[in-house]
């Protein structure tokens, strides 16, 4: 497609495609995997949450930009994502949390973002043929080496094989206690609410999510987190009442050289232990499974997940792009949740430990709450263990 008048940004994928468009955001260029997201709202927390370190996201919701950006919704202070593209100009921002105009908060952080494109084509695109690697660049000049761009695209090698965990993990051990958000206080504190913590859960974050975290003071635990490369020995340390495994990006089976041995002699001890999204699939491979590459990956806010145990079905938030392979299940582990989507695991729990997971955020950052019990579970299986 030759080069239209006006355009500032392009999109070059690893097959040699050209998608022009109008830059927003940073200028430059950067490589990544093009995914996309098909939520509504929660385009701030979307871009950063750590989950998406290594990949440019396509918003299937044509509006993004309209409520700005605050300094309350940020998932992770450094976003991990690559870069978005969008189908309309960023509008001026329409609400009263909004402290900031979204291209100003792209530029800030180094997010090149493109514009004017079709969205839906793109979308198709990723649904037939899989997530392609590409390249997103942003030159005001509107002059581009397009033969570069396509090498850097066909170079970049994928995140099959990537460990990013440790990209996005804390380098250092600190403790939380905010609680979740309310609209007539803002965020709580655990600590200065004169809230007693009930349960000590360490957290080991392979990319988490504050909204998790948050989460898990609500429900009365003192957090303490830990980095992706902590072991056993350091986990123990802490004399938790159980450990939380959080979500993350990059290849599972990759994270899982260094961090499954540690979780196998955490189940070993018998402590309650929760995975959610990466933390899931790494439980998988601890117990011995395997996992794979989906074609497409599951990113929204609306996917639909049923409850094998109790028969109902959750709408749920979503940000994966490997899964389970459920025929590698072994038989001291049982499949709870099941997706409505394309049928992938999307829960388990082991039948002789306090151990369970689920592939998706609970959290809900952004996304309904369908899930937050899920918690309490955790809560009830340290309660429980407390009374033996």
């Amino acid at each position: 497609m030759k080069q239209p008048s006006g355009a500032t940004a392009v999109l070059v994928l690893d097959d040699g495609e050209v998608i022009w468009g109008r830059g927003i955001g940073a200028t430059g260029a950067k490589v990544g995997e093009v995914v996309f997201n098909t939520s509504i709202t929660g385009y701030q927390e979307v871009m950063t949450d750590p989950s998406y370190a290594g990949q440019i996201i396509t918003f299937t919701f044509p509006h993004i930009g309209n409520v700005g950006v605050n300094p309350e919704d940020l998932e992770s202070m450094t976003p991990a994502a690559r870069g978005c593209i969008v189908r309309d100009d960023i509008t001026d921002p329409s609400n009263y949390r909004s402290a900031q105009h979204l291209d100003t908060w792209l530029r800030s952080n180094d997010l090149i973002g493109l514009s004017g494109i079709d969205t839906r084509r793109l979308t198709r695109r990723i649904r037939a043929k899989g997530a392609p690697n590409g390249v997103i660049c942003h030159e005001p000049s509107g002059k581009f080496d397009l033969e570069a761009l396509k090498a850097q695209a066909k170079a970049f090698p994928g995140l099959n094989g990537m460990d990013l965990a440790k990209d996005v993990s804390c380098s250092q051990t600190y403790t939380w206690s905010q609680t979740l958000w309310s609209k007539e206080k803002g965020y709580g504190d655990l600590e200065k609410d004169g809230k007693k913590a009930e349960f000590n859960v360490v957290a080991v974050d392979y990319g988490a999510k504050r909204n998790i975290l948050r989460c898990l003071a609500d429900a009365g635990c003192k957090v303490t987190v830990v980095p992706a490369t902590a072991t056993a020995e350091d986990i123990l340390r802490h004399n938790p009442d159980g450990v939380f495994l959080s979500n993350g990006p990059g290849d599972p089976a990759a994270t899982g050289v260094y961090a499954v041995p540690e979780i196998q002699k955490i189940i070993a001890t018998g402590k309650p232990v929760f995975g959610i999204c990466l933390g899931h699939q790494l439980l998988a491979l601890a117990f011995g499974a395997k996992t794979y590459k989906l074609q497409l990956g599951h990113r929204g806010a609306n996917q639909p997940v049923k409850d094998l145990e109790t028969g109902k079905v959750e709408i749920t938030s979503q940000n994966h792009g490997f899964c389970v392979d459920r025929a590698t299940l072994p038989k001291n582990v049982v499949e709870t949740h099941k997706s409505l989507f394309d049928g992938i695991v999307e829960g388990m729990r082991a039948t002789d430990k306090p151990v369970f997971s689920v592939q998706y955020h609970p959290e809900a950052s952004p996304g309904p709450q369908d899930s937050h019990y899920l918690f309490h579970r955790f809560t009830k299986l340290m309660a429980d263990q407390k009374k033996a």
